[in-house]
């Protein structure tokens, strides 16, 4: 069984997320700054980091017309702030940035996805 993303404004809804947090991280904005740094992630990365979304937000796009491929989007995304929840745990930086926009992220994500399968 493939699943679909449908109905389709969850997955849009996130990806214009994930769109909006890219172009804040173009020129880091200060909470971005402040939450790089503080997990020690070399400059030379960041811009991996907008890369990753902005693909992030292509393939929660490109679901809406390949099954399967918003689903698994979604899943690389909860991963993602998965992996960024660690690193701020492992760097000790556990301030507002972690609890609002790490963990919201993670939170935000988790609940698109299940709102999504729950609609299905």
């Amino acid at each position: 069984m493939i699943l679909e993303s449908s109905p389709a404004w969850p997955s849009l809804l996130l990806a214009a997320i994930l769109l909006g947090d890219a172009a804040l991280s173009l020129k880091p904005v200060p909470f971005i700054e402040a939450c790089l740094s503080g997990v020690k992630l070399p400059k030379d990365w960041w811009r991996a980091l907008i890369f990753i979304k902005c693909l992030a937000a292509t393939g929660l796009i490109a679901g809406l017309w390949f099954p399967g491929v918003g689903i698994a989007a979604m899943v690389g995304v909860i991963a993602y702030f998965c992996a960024a929840a660690a690193a701020h745990v492992h760097a000790h930086f556990l301030g507002s940035e972690f609890w609002i926009n790490c963990l919201g992220m993670l939170a935000l994500s988790i609940g698109i996805l299940v709102l999504t399968l729950a609609l299905n």
